[in-house]
């Protein structure tokens, strides 16, 4: 193993660990109420899981933005654009959690009616919408700090700080629901303390590590109009892409329910494999943005091109390796999640759609690391724009042919769409 795979493996390894224990949060919520005597509380949880994960999701920029524009700062040995990157993503991270609070009860109200729960949940999800909203500034701004870090190479903290905040989200809920006997609002106060924790962890460890950068700190009031116009619009680009990856994932779902209560959960748990492959796809996503922002900003071609060549080596192998243990033991996992006769039977229809989402989806993972790396942000939003175009199409098409086997490919062909035009957007504009 030479230096560049070591150099990728000291990004990817963390970030995919970190990967791995996010879903944990929303786990240890669901186990703690799943005892608690009633199936609405479970659905609660479930609720206002999707709802904040969706509005999350929407401003995940903060992460990426801030990463690409970290990387090249640093290539160019550049420490006070290092430091003023940080600040801004900060900044508008704070401004947005602000706005999420003040508007809490209309966001609040509008996703309920768009999801349209029971009443008993309802209520329930009200509950917790209500105080875990509380936690968004926490929430937006490690999302600036996580992507600041990745920015610097440095993926261990970001690991760090989501094992202790899991730890922390452990520990309060169980404390709160079983030692104070709250309910569903003991799960949120500790899924808030738990984000809470996770942001001074983050800032403890910046102070510990990076303190001496405040000395190239520059006032917000100094930083030029300029450059806030170039980091909205990076961060604008990334939003819109996002935005359509949000619609696609949406339709996705909703155009299974429409087909039945087992199409649904045959979809549903499929999508778990395609989970699997991008918690793993996403550690390699995190190096091409640090190695591939670095020497871009560096304008060292020669390592950057290397980069891209490993990092695609390294896809190669993982699109093996994932899709060997999709076929071995893709139905066994799947058999876990539910016991259900109908929903298994019927996942043996479709199951090997899952085993193509490896090779379909690879290119897509790794040049969106790329590309957020060297903020070439309108390249991804236009390839997000095409996929979506192709998968809606596919849909409206291949659906009334196919059924959720158009729903499927559908959904293959969006992600190998978006992997070609990146290659074709690479090798034109962006080889250097």
């Amino acid at each position: 193993m030479n230096q560049r795979d070591t150099q990728i493996l000291n990004i990817a390894i963390p970030a995919i660990v970190t990967n791995i224990t996010v879903p944990l949060l929303g786990l240890v919520d669901t186990a703690i109420v799943g005892h608690m005597g009633d199936a609405a509380y479970i659905g609660a949880i479930a609720v206002g899981s999707m709802i904040f994960n969706l509005v999350y999701w929407v401003f995940a920029f903060l992460r990426m933005g801030s990463s690409g524009m970290t990387a090249q700062a640093r290539g160019r040995r550049d420490l006070q654009a290092v430091m003023v990157v940080l600040m801004r993503s900060l900044t508008v991270s704070l401004v947005i959690s602000l706005s999420v609070i003040i508007l809490q009860v209309p966001l609040r109200e509008m996703m309920l009616w768009f999801i349209h729960p029971t009443e008993d949940v309802r209520i329930l999800a009200s509950r917790y919408f209500d105080i875990v909203v509380w936690g968004s500034p926490a929430v937006l701004g490690l999302y600036s700090l996580s992507g600041w870090f990745i920015g610097m190479q440095n993926s261990r903290i970001p690991m760090l700080v989501s094992v202790i905040q899991n730890i922390a989200n452990i520990v309060a809920s169980l404390w709160l629901v079983y030692g104070l006997g709250m309910k569903v609002e003991g799960v949120a106060l500790g899924t808030c303390i738990a984000q809470y924790t996770g942001l001074s962890v983050a800032s403890v460890l910046w102070f510990r590590y990076y303190r001496r950068l405040w000395d190239y700190h520059l006032p917000l009031w100094k930083d030029k109009l300029t450059d806030w116009l170039v980091f909205f619009r990076v961060n604008r680009d990334i939003f819109l892409r996002t935005l359509f990856l949000v619609a696609v994932n949406l339709y996705f779902t909703s155009a299974g329910a429409r087909q039945g209560a087992v199409i649904l959960a045959v979809n549903t748990l499929l999508m778990q494999l395609y989970l699997f492959f991008s918690y793993f796809m996403d550690g390699f996503a995190y190096a091409g943005e640090a190695l591939g922002g670095r020497y871009w900003g560096a304008n060292n071609r020669t390592a950057y091109r290397d980069v891209v060549r490993h990092l695609f080596g390294w896809g190669t192998l993982m699109v093996v390796l994932v899709t060997a243990v999709y076929v071995l033991g893709g139905m066994p996992f799947l058999r876990l999640l539910t016991d259900e006769p109908g929903v298994v039977t019927m996942s043996q229809d479709y199951v090997w759609w899952a085993y193509l989402i490896p090779i379909a989806g690879v290119a897509a993972f790794i040049w969106d690391g790329v590309f957020i790396g060297i903020t070439a942000t309108k390249g991804m939003l236009l390839s997000s724009c095409i996929a979506a175009i192709v998968f809606f199409m596919g849909v409206v098409g291949l659906m009334n042919l196919m059924g959720n086997h158009g729903l499927w490919l559908s959904m293959l062909l969006y992600l190998a769409t978006r992997g070609v035009i990146q290659t074709v957007l690479y090798s034109r504009k962006y080889s250097m």
